[in-house]
């Protein structure tokens, strides 16, 4: 796949640590949106309240009921399709919704193939190792509404930039929100 500008993430679960290549480029929307939650601690002790063994895992919801969340914009927004990406293997990262440009704050990771989500769901990243974790989540008893009989939490998410793309992004807070500017590009506005 392609390097996505650099930017990656470690999620640190209770089961393991997930590390996830965003791509960038491709869906810069959900990337900013993704990095800035992380940025400002907003997955921090968040529960992964959906786990179907073969198919997914869904979290960043605050709330731990599937219902809530929110972007960094405080409303939904606009899906990013992209051509190149699919939902072709374990391990993808996109964003869930409730139908077209639903956009919050919940994502999910692909278990196995699902190409019937391609065109539906936006994909914004992908597994590059913690695939051990992947597996232990997928191994975690759920009971009904298929969530986990123990919580399986996302305790923080760990920041990575490429040294040689790091000057492209800004990270700054205003009024304890948290902002991520492209230094080359006009920052997102809804």
């Amino acid at each position: 796949g392609r390097g996505g500008g650099g930017m990656s993430v470690t999620l640190h679960t209770t089961k393991g640590d997930i590390k996830v290549e965003l791509f960038c480029e491709e869906v810069p929307r959900a990337c900013e949106n993704f990095l800035a939650l992380c940025a400002s601690s907003y997955y921090n002790g968040t529960i992964f309240h959906r786990n179907i063994k073969g198919f997914i895992v869904q979290g960043g919801d605050p709330s731990g009921t599937g219902q809530g969340g929110q972007s960094i914009w405080g409303k939904h927004f606009p899906d990013e399709i992209s051509a190149n990406l699919k939902h072709n293997k374990r391990g993808i990262v996109s964003m869930a919704n409730s139908g077209p440009n639903t956009n919050g704050s919940q994502f999910f990771i692909t278990y196995a193939k699902a190409s019937h989500l391609n065109n539906a769901y936006t994909i914004f990243g992908q597994v590059i190792s913690g695939f051990d974790t992947l597996d232990a989540m997928e191994k975690a008893p759920t009971g009904s509404d298929d969530h986990p009989v123990q919580d399986i939490t996302l305790e923080r998410v760990t920041i990575h930039a490429n040294p040689l793309a790091e000057q492209k992004y800004t990270i700054f807070t205003q009024d304890r929100s948290v902002w991520l500017l492209w230094l080359d590009d006009e920052p997102f506005s809804f």
